[in-house]
């Protein structure tokens, strides 16, 4: 059942504040527990790093990017601001739209032209499940498009292996559609070139070349590739898109997106995450995720259970001037949903739902008529969807969600997943137990931000849950830091993060082989010595690898070399 709410909206008041610059703390290593042995050669310290050559095919554009994007202060360092309040009181969001606002102006854009070049997006965000709906909802939009002048334009983050995830221009030839190096070398350079001829027309001849040229007249990397994505989807004559926030929502630099540029909004599953930056409480955090609702836009969510959370959506719904939607839990559980997709997983069902609203208003405001039910609005429902929403739902695909990857070499079952919130971890944890069968089942796992106890308990229960109160899901585990190669000589590194995670896998079931690891290289020689050894004992093998996106992207490109 559906209900909308509509209000007139109010304006919040702005103010301007400056970042400082965040320093990255030292850390104290701590000592390395083991709870089973690997050969020498695996376990030894130091090794020596295997480089990576670039790739040498590459243009020279496309390296001359990915060194000016490496160069720009990194979105760890402006979130890492938040955990400490000014003096003053001040809100540190309070900036960030009028900042986002300058840069766009900056780079030649403003949110007048891209309304005007007649991009329609549908917006997405959420803790939880948001890159997956992007994922659903761009992967339909591609079935109506008409390629090769016509795509549709993905931005989404964070990216796991390449950058260039990021930004993807889908067809129904190209399923996954990732930017390819020359239009990405081509539109971060352009974006980056347009904002230093701009510094030095505002600054004047007092400015140095050098200082022109740097990032120091750039945004942070959040930021700069949000409107590289903008510009590279107005060039490329995008008129469908998807755009999913970074965190939040109301301060969210994608938010410069006006009510003319929006065709609908959604707010996936909500939780506690990013607690310095949106609050402490799941109230609070659908306040600011809210915020990108627009007059006379629909919003889409699925109704939330804690009462309170549902209220305050509503009232930004009626501040806002948007149209929201809440779909009940129940219609959800009674639709069968779409078997065979790409994107796995028990909870992928209520995202499914999710970006058939979304995307059905989408295809419906910018003129697209669809026969039957499900052309009537108060008429259709979700096992009325045509065979192109089918395809499309069944075809999406995102890096490092509810990701299998199978080991060509060794035959071994790669799970891997980005999940860092306690509520998605028990997810992951009941699609891994629904998988992992016999044989050896090996966990890798880190979260170097948030409280380990609280996460992997999550896992751990999810798991467990699955099948019916076993503990003996995972038969070995690494609890591993997200570096990809050992420390240089003399570099020490923290552990304590991973003893403390080792320690409470010990005390959830004694029996699960675990070690720690500084470094993903290391633990993952471990893992393939593991799955080796069992294979040649007949055995079948599953790995999971979950607890962060930063841990993921290293596995995958590890796995991947």
């Amino acid at each position: 059942m559906r209900a909308i709410y509509r209000s007139l909206s109010r304006q919040p008041a702005i103010s301007t504040i400056t970042y400082s610059r965040f320093q990255q703390p030292s850390f104290i290593p701590s000592r390395v527990p083991t709870s089973f042995s690997l050969p020498a050669y695996i376990s030894s310290h130091p090794r020596r790093p295997i480089h990576i050559t670039p790739n040498m095919s590459s243009s020279v554009s496309y390296q001359k990017a990915l060194s000016r994007l490496s160069a720009l202060q990194s979105n760890l360092a402006i979130t890492s601001l938040f955990t400490v309040p000014l003096p003053d009181g001040t809100d540190r969001n309070a900036a960030a739209i009028p900042e986002m606002l300058f840069w766009l102006s900056r780079a030649g854009l403003s949110p007048e032209s891209i309304a005007s070049s007649g991009l329609k997006c549908v917006h997405v965000a959420g803790t939880k499940g948001k890159g997956s709906v992007s994922a659903f909802v761009g992967s339909i939009l591609a079935q109506y498009s008409n390629p090769p002048t016509q795509k549709v334009g993905v931005y989404t983050s964070p990216h796991l292996v390449d950058q260039r995830e990021r930004i993807s221009l889908l067809s129904p030839q190209e399923k996954e559609g990732m930017i390819d190096e020359e239009k990405f070398g081509k539109y971060v350079n352009l974006v980056w070139d347009t904002m230093t001829a701009e510094a030095r027309k505002q600054l004047g001849a007092e400015a140095k070349e050098e200082e022109l040229e740097g990032p120091g007249t750039k945004p942070f990397y959040f930021r700069f590739l949000t409107i590289v994505a903008l510009r590279a989807f107005l060039d490329e004559g995008v008129r469908d898109a998807v755009v999913e926030c970074g965190i939040g929502g109301e301060h969210d630099s994608t938010n410069v997106l006006t009510e003319e540029s929006v065709s609908a909004a959604v707010v996936t599953q909500l939780g506690i995450d990013h607690v310095g930056m949106l609050g402490d409480t799941v109230e609070k955090i659908a306040w600011h995720k809210a915020g990108i609702f627009k007059r006379g836009v629909k919003a889409f969510t699925i109704r939330h259970p804690r009462e309170t959370v549902g209220e305050v959506l509503r009232e930004r719904a009626r501040e806002k001037g948007a149209e929201l939607v809440e779909i009940g839990e129940e219609e959800v559980k009674g639709w069968k949903g779409v078997e065979g997709g790409m994107l796995q997983g028990p909870f992928q069902k209520g995202n499914m739902a999710l970006a058939v609203y979304a995307a059905r208003e989408h295809l419906v405001k910018t003129g697209h008529k669809f026969e039957g039910r499900f052309g009537v609005d108060e008429e259709w429902g979700l096992d009325d969807i045509p065979d192109k929403f089918v395809k499309g739902l069944r075809e999406a695909s995102l890096r490092g969600r509810c990701e299998v990857v199978r080991d060509g070499k060794n035959g071994t079952e790669w799970l891997v997943d980005g999940a860092h919130t306690e509520d998605s971890l028990a997810g992951v944890g009941e699609w891994f137990a629904s998988r992992a069968g016999d044989g050896l089942r090996v966990l890798v796992f880190n979260q170097q931000e948030r409280d380990p106890k609280i996460l992997l308990t999550a896992l751990l229960k999810g798991a467990e849950k699955e099948v019916s109160g076993s503990k003996e899901v995972f038969t070995h585990a690494f609890f591993t830091r997200n570096e990809e190669l050992p420390p240089k000589e003399g570099e020490k590194r923290d552990l304590s993060v991973q003893t403390k995670a080792l320690e409470i896998m010990k005390e959830y079931n004694g029996e699960v082989e675990s070690r720690v690891s500084d470094n993903v290289q290391l633990t993952i020689e471990g893992v393939k010595y593991l799955t080796a050894k069992a294979r040649a004992e007949g055995k079948e093998c599953r790995v999971l690898a979950t607890g962060s996106f930063h841990l993921v992207g290293t596995v995958l490109k590890r796995i991947s070399a």
